[in-house]
Formats: C-alpha cells, sequence, structure tokens
C-alpha cells in the first residue's frame, strides 16, 4: 500500500515538473556532447599537431645548421614578424605579393563575412580607424542583416514550403503531416545538392590545392556561419579573374544562407518537432492563457466594432447629398 502510494506520488510528481526534468536531460546532454567532442578531437588532432611540430623543429635546426651566420634568436624574431604580419592577412612570399586584401571587391567580400556573423579571420583591419568603423559597422549591419534575411526567408518560405504542402493537401488529400515531411526531406535533398555537392566540385576545379572533401568542407563551415578561415578561396597567387570570383563567392555565401535558412525554418514548422521543442520549454499559466485569451478576444471585438463604424461613415459618404430640412418648416408645414 505504501509502496503504490510513494509510486503514484513520483508519477505526479515527474508529470507536474516534466518540463523542468526535459530541460535538466537537455543541459546534461548538450555539456557530454561538448565533452564528446573535445575527446574525439584531441584524439585525432593531437598526432598530427605532434607530427607537425617534430618537423619545423628539424627544420629549424637544419637552417641553422646551413646558416651559421644567423643567430637562433634572429631568425626567431623574424619569423614571430612574419607569423605576425600572416594572421592579418598579409604574405611575405613573393608568389603572394600580387594579391592585395583591401582592394574592392576583397573589401566586398570581408564585409559579408562581417555582416553573416561568418568571419575567416584571414583578413583583419590593420588600423585603429578600421577596427573602429569594424565595431560600429558590425552593431548596426548584424541587425540589418538579420531583419533582412527574416524577411526573404518569410516571403520564400510561402511559396517554397507552405503553398507546396496545401496543393498536395487539399488537391490529392494526402495527410498534412506526411506531405510536410516528404516536402522537407525533398527540399534538404535540393539544397544540398545545389549549394553543397555542385559548389564543392566547382571549388576543388578552380582552387588548384583544394580537393573535392576540403572544398565541401569549405561550404559547410561558411554556410553554417562557423568560419574557421583555414579554407578561404580566391586567395591563390595565380587565381584567374580574382575580382569576378570574389564577387560570385560573395553572391554564393548570401544565396546560400537564405537557402538554408528556409531548410530550417521548413523543418521547424513540422509537427513532430514542434511538439519535441515543446517538451523543453516552460509552461504557460492558466491564468496567462486566459488573460491572452481575453486581450485577443477584446482586441478581435473592438476591431470588428471600429470596422462596422467606418464601414457606416463609408456608406454614409457614398449616398447622394439630401438638404437637411430646419424644424421651423417642418413646423409651419405640419400647421398647414
Amino acid at each position: 500500500m505504501l509502496q503504490s502510494l510513494a509510486g503514484s506520488s513520483c508519477v505526479r510528481l515527474v508529470e507536474q515538473h516534466r518540463s523542468a526534468w526535459c530541460f535538466a536531460l537537455l543541459v546534461l546532454g548538450y555539456l557530454l556532447y561538448l565533452v564528446f567532442g573535445a575527446v574525439v578531437f584531441s584524439s585525432v588532432e593531437l598526432p598530427y599537431e605532434d607530427l607537425l611540430r617534430q618537423e619545423l623543429g628539424k627544420l629549424k635546426q637544419r637552417f641553422l645548421e646551413e646558416h651559421a651566420c644567423l643567430s637562433e634568436q634572429q631568425l626567431e624574431q623574424f619569423l614571430m614578424r612574419v607569423l605576425e604580419a600572416s594572421n592579418y592577412g598579409v604574405s611575405v612570399l613573393s608568389n603572394a605579393s600580387g594579391n592585395w586584401n583591401w582592394d574592392f571587391t576583397s573589401s566586398l567580400f570581408f564585409a559579408s563575412t562581417v555582416l553573416s556573423t561568418t568571419g575567416y579571420g584571414h583578413t583583419v583591419p590593420l588600423s585603429d580607424g578600421g577596427k573602429a568603423f569594424c565595431i560600429i559597422y558590425s552593431v548596426i549591419g548584424i541587425p540589418f542583416t538579420l531583419l533582412f534575411l527574416t524577411a526573404v526567408v518569410q516571403r520564400i518560405i510561402v511559396y517554397v514550403t507552405r503553398r507546396p504542402v496545401l496543393y498536395f493537401h487539399i488537391r490529392w488529400g494526402f495527410s498534412k503531416q506526411v506531405v510536410a515531411i516528404i516536402h522537407a526531406i525533398v527540399l534538404g535533398f535540393i539544397t544540398v545538392s545545389c549549394f553543397f555537392l555542385i559548389p564543392a566540385a566547382i571549388f576543388s576545379v578552380l582552387e588548384d590545392d583544394w580537393n573535392f572533401l576540403e572544398s565541401f568542407y569549405f561550404c559547410f563551415i561558411s554556410l553554417s556561419t562557423i568560419g574557421l578561415g583555414d579554407y578561404v578561396p580566391g586567395e591563390g597567387y595565380n587565381q584567374k579573374f580574382r575580382e569576378l570570383y570574389k564577387i560570385g563567392i560573395t553572391c554564393y555565401l548570401l544565396l546560400g544562407l537564405i537557402a538554408m535558412l528556409v531548410v530550417l525554418e521548413t523543418f521547424c514548422e513540422l509537427h513532430e518537432l514542434k511538439k519535441f521543442r515543446k517538451l523543453f520549454y516552460v509552461k504557460k499559466d492558466k491564468d496567462e492563457d486566459q488573460v491572452n485569451i481575453m486581450e485577443h478576444d477584446q482586441l478581435s471585438f473592438s476591431s470588428i466594432s471600429d470596422q462596422a463604424a467606418s464601414m457606416k461613415d463609408d456608406q454614409k459618404a457614398n449616398e447622394p447629398f439630401v438638404a437637411s430640412q430646419s424644424p421651423t418648416s417642418n413646423d409651419s408645414s405640419l400647421n398647414n
């Protein structure tokens, strides 16, 4: 008897705080996923880092042995200066001296990466004025970009997602949920093909040092706005039509970002995902829901009354003009 009562009370306690338990599991799962990623990256990349360190150490030692007139301190000072300039996108190599990082097309590409929060980091402002302007430009431009992307996606998704789903649901009688799932999968496949697979094949041809995997890696890192900056197109010293290429990449990033947002919004509108997301949200109180309903009803009734009043005014305005009779004339007519 006591065990059944305790069990029922525990079940009731879990049901009452279901969203809190789900949220706690979500936080725990996210932390475990972070730890899992750290363990995998460390185990995979640490041996390669060790090999690279050993190789650089051997090259440095061999260079010092072949050039006895140069001390190790002088070499390290030179390398530190070269690495510092490389962090600002300036290379000391002779084959890269012809590429300017701040011509118009490169600056346009930089502005697009800043506003889209991709931020490759291969080119950064050198002057204090450029850094100050970048802060002000980003503070205004990033919310402006979010507003622009939201407006564009809101209009595109009506014609790409909602109307096709309703068409197959109403015209052919298919289940709306099934049609939405199939449509989301097809739209995702088309987006992956048009903005990942095909561009990756193009980049692998245009970029001499990139294979297909590296090109696909660049497309994913860019359109997901991660922007690590280890692969940046159009930076080769023998790049043909570099200005036009940079403009094309800028257009690709903007269109690809819009396509990614459309696909994400399409998946977020699925009924199953909506139910899944609600597991982690805080439930509204009944009183708050009733207040919202009353406010909504009040607004709707007031809008209806205002609309009816405006219709009456319009109707009166459209009526033919009739001269109103004065009360004295009415009284005289009655006396007669």
